[in-house]
């Protein structure tokens, strides 16, 4: 088949089956499934909402005529044989990060609107594992109506359930299964991601302070460790009606001389720093501008001034930048009062020019001086593929084709499952030199959201990519 007719077919697919397309990626978003280690159980290592959404992934790819397999909750696939056991491999998570506040919209709904789709889970990752799993179908529909042959290799639909959290199944998948020759996953930017930086996360705790020398009572923000928390409140020992708001503080009053601090940031994911408005650090700042802390309070609190204000490191002097991947990251994504101490979340991606080990020192140094600690809590070292390699260059062209673009390789600060197989990239379908209405949100914000044009585009993408790497010799 020539590429104009191959072309023209997509494009039939896409206008019959859109709207069920668009209700398979409604029902995976009506399931909340973000980790609930409490809740874990035999078949659900993860919560009841991962294993609930992989069962519902699962079920969408059996009705489309793919074998498909449970494994013990940790992870499922669908296979698409081919004339070989060679495997091609897809991944994609039903996994997501908590909805967190600050929605105008149903978080666990599909809401259509003006061309796009708005829930958790639409850009990251459910609906673009959607457009992947149809252009697998697309091909069978192909090959069992005799108008195309059957692939070289078999296509292997891996659907993850603890991407946001650790990738405890993709752990688990490689103690029980082989990698596939190659794997790409529809998560994360066009044109194709070759390379990912290093992943490191951490602990940054203070001295335990008594109740009697703190003036802050209570200080919580952010929902997730790995993005730039949109929201922080503190509440604090002092009159309200002397405290002033600011553009993104509103003071209330939480009793008797207590007053509460409520910030709006800009929440946006840990890769991408420069995005988002972190609200811990618009109350600490708060804090220190107005000595609204003890001696103990404030030697915390300028530390974690100079982490959260510094997203390239400079604060906290682990500032480093390498010429494959650029600077590195650094954020607090969370913050809390645990049994006296303040606590927050470190999360950093770092470049081939530094390494954890120097993280890990330079802050567990910097907290001991204040009589605090440090520890790193998830480690991912930086990885890369070649971007001249024969299945970049694939993944490359069919987004060529398909846009009508130039595009180059990149690689990136976000971590996905690519990282963790033997030859990977991430592959869309995120265009973020494309803007969105205000209203619509990003992946790990409020009114997460994206458009069913993009999608649409991703679907041809991936469809072509199938095509392509189906033409290379993966052995």
């Amino acid at each position: 088949m020539d590429q104009t007719e191959l072309t023209n077919k997509i494009d039939a697919y896409l206008e019959k089956n859109w709207d069920a397309m668009v209700d398979d990626i409604a029902t995976l978003v009506r399931i909340p499934s973000f980790q609930e280690d409490d809740k874990k159980a035999d078949g659900a290592p993860f919560g009841p909402g991962p294993k609930k959404a992989l069962e519902a992934a699962l079920e969408l790819a059996g009705g489309m005529g793919f074998k498909t397999h449970d494994a013990e909750g940790y992870i499922g696939f669908a296979d698409f044989p081919g004339k070989s056991d060679t495997q091609l491999g897809i991944i994609g998570h039903m996994d997501v990060v908590p909805a967190g506040p600050g929605w105008t919209f149903e978080p666990y709904e599909v809401t259509r609107k003006d061309g796009y789709l708005v829930g958790r889970g639409t850009l990251d990752d459910k609906g673009p594992s959607v457009m992947a799993l149809h252009a697998m179908k697309f091909w069978k529909d192909l090959q069992d109506e005799g108008e195309a042959p059957q692939f070289p290799y078999t296509v292997r639909f891996l659907f993850g359930a603890n991407e946001e959290s650790g990738m405890a199944d993709v752990a688990y998948y490689h103690l029980h299964y082989d990698d596939p020759a190659f794997l790409f996953t529809p998560d994360a930017e066009f044109p194709v991601c070759y390379g990912e930086k290093g992943g490191y996360d951490g602990m940054l705790m203070s001295k335990p302070i008594e109740p009697c020398a703190r003036v802050v009572v209570e200080f919580e923000g952010g929902a997730a460790t790995n993005a730039v928390p949109g929201l922080a409140h503190a509440i604090v020992n002092a009159d309200a009606h002397e405290l002033k708001n600011t553009d993104r503080i509103v003071v209330t009053e939480a009793g008797p001389g207590r007053a509460r601090l409520e910030a709006t940031g800009k929440g946006a994911h840990a890769s991408m720093p420069d995005d988002g408005v972190n609200a811990i650090g618009l109350i600490v700042d708060y804090l220190l501008e107005n000595g609204l802390c003890g001696a103990d309070e404030r030697a915390f609190l300028e530390l974690d001034q100079k982490l959260l204000n510094h997203t390239d490191g400079s604060g906290v002097g682990i500032k480093s930048s390498d010429e494959y991947f650029g600077p590195l990251t650094v954020i607090g994504g969370t913050i809390a009062l645990k049994d006296d101490r303040f606590v927050q979340t470190v999360d950093s991606r770092f470049p081939t020019s530094i390494t954890a080990d120097e993280i890990t020192e330079r802050l567990r140094q910097l907290a001991e001086e204040i009589g605090g600690s440090f520890e790193n809590t998830l480690l991912m070292e930086p990885f890369l593929v070649k971007p001249d390699s024969p299945v970049i260059q694939a993944l490359l062209n069919a987004y060529n084709e398909a846009t009508g673009e130039d595009a180059k390789p990149f690689t990136m600060g976000g971590g996905t499952y690519a990282r963790e197989f033997k030859s990977g990239a991430s592959f869309g379908p995120e265009k973020p030199w494309e803007k969105n209405p205000d209203w619509v949100g990003t992946m790990h914000g409020p009114d997460e959201g994206v458009s069913e044009e993009l999608l649409k585009q991703s679907f041809k993408i991936y469809a072509l990519t199938l095509d392509k790497l189906m033409q290379l010799d993966l052995k």
